[in-house]
């Protein structure tokens, strides 16, 4: 077996929730694996030259959904090993995740990467995650976060699914 040259590579990204008068809702967006399979993942991708990670993850999260957002707390970070064969290079990657509110913007896929972006009840969106790292991620730092607070019954932004 080859021995491919080890690089570490760092993503940011968001989980971006609402609080409603039915719940917390998040935001996943859909892409496709390598090997053509439909995901359901949180938006993230690579910080770009010197950009600070909580740029990045604001960045990534308005370019794959549409949605401005602010964050409101550290969620937590992911690493995880692959080798990408055109390169011939095997991958250390660290995704450091942050809890976002939505404060604007509809959800559409915005980039190439993302095919879908749909908000989904927090029980849903942990049911459909794909990868089981993201949603012990999402279950350990909602955890943290004050239970969703009653609303005046104001419609939600963007929309339901």
């Amino acid at each position: 077996m080859a021995r491919y040259p080890t690089r570490r590579a760092v993503s940011a990204g968001g989980l971006v929730v609402d609080d409603r008068p039915d719940g917390r809702w998040v935001v996943l967006i859909s892409r496709r694996s390598a090997a053509g399979a439909l995901q359901w993942t949180l938006p993230k991708g690579g910080l770009e030259g010197d950009e600070q990670r909580q740029d990045a993850a604001l960045r990534e999260v308005r370019e794959e959904t549409g949605l401005d957002c602010d964050i409101v707390a550290e969620l937590g970070t992911i690493d995880y090993w692959f080798v990408w064969r055109p390169d011939e290079v095997r991958y250390h990657k660290y995704v450091h995740y942050y809890v976002m509110r939505h404060r604007g913007g509809k959800p559409a896929p915005r980039d190439d990467e993302a095919e879908d972006v749909e908000w989904f009840p927090l029980a849903e969106a942990l049911a459909r995650l794909t990868h089981a790292n993201e949603r012990e991620l999402v279950l350990a730092g909602l955890g943290a976060l004050a239970a969703p607070a009653p609303t005046s019954g104001a419609p939600a932004p963007g929309g339901g699914t």
